[in-house]
């Protein structure tokens, strides 16, 4: 059964919100492991290795659901630059969700220490074909971090978009993407 051209597919809604979910759990996993010590601090970074790894595919999957189903279109009612913004924001969470994962697993791939990633404490996961240096992971480990707080910028632009649509234009653009929520009279 083919789902409406007005709201986002299933498949988008669960993948969206799965990943927003787990971004903001590894944001909480990376702020704990500066305190962190010993096994404490080996264990968090385990886990945020693989939430994060986690992102990467789930955001993958999405990246290939998206252009397979492209999302509804925006409202007519909207400005050109706001369409345009909130295609650029589009594109730059794509970018965020794909790449601060692909810089933390070349940061750790990179890191003279050579701790192996478990992810999920199961499957043994690779590391980049990186040279061992710690002036690299370290310059890898900064773009990490600053793509990072680059993802605050763009969610709270994204979250402010969102926001905007519900309260002040009071259209449906929100409601494409909550889940198990009915349509807005």
């Amino acid at each position: 059964m083919a789902e409406p051209r007005d709201r986002y597919s299933t498949v988008s809604i669960l993948l969206h919100w799965t990943i927003a979910a787990l971004i903001v759990i590894n944001v909480w996993f990376g702020w704990q492991m500066d305190e962190a010590k010993g096994l404490e601090k080996f264990q968090l970074f385990q886990t945020h290795k693989s939430v994060g790894l986690t992102v990467l595919l789930l955001s993958l999957a999405r990246l290939g659901w998206r252009i397979a189903n492209p999302a509804p279109p925006l409202p007519a009612h909207m400005a050109r630059w706001e369409k345009l913004l909130a295609r650029a924001t589009h594109v730059a969470l794509y970018v965020l969700m794909i790449g601060v994962p692909l810089f933390g697993w070349a940061t750790v791939s990179s890191s003279p220490l050579n701790i192996p990633t478990e992810f999920w404490g199961v499957v043994p996961w690779p590391h980049l074909p990186l040279p061992h240096s710690k002036a690299l992971s370290d310059q890898l480990g900064d773009v990490h971090v600053a793509l990072v707080l680059s993802t605050f910028g763009v969610l709270a632009l994204h979250v402010a978009g969102a926001l905007k649509h519900q309260f002040v234009d009071r259209d449906e653009v929100l409601w494409r993407m909550l889940p198990i929520v009915g349509r807005p009279r």
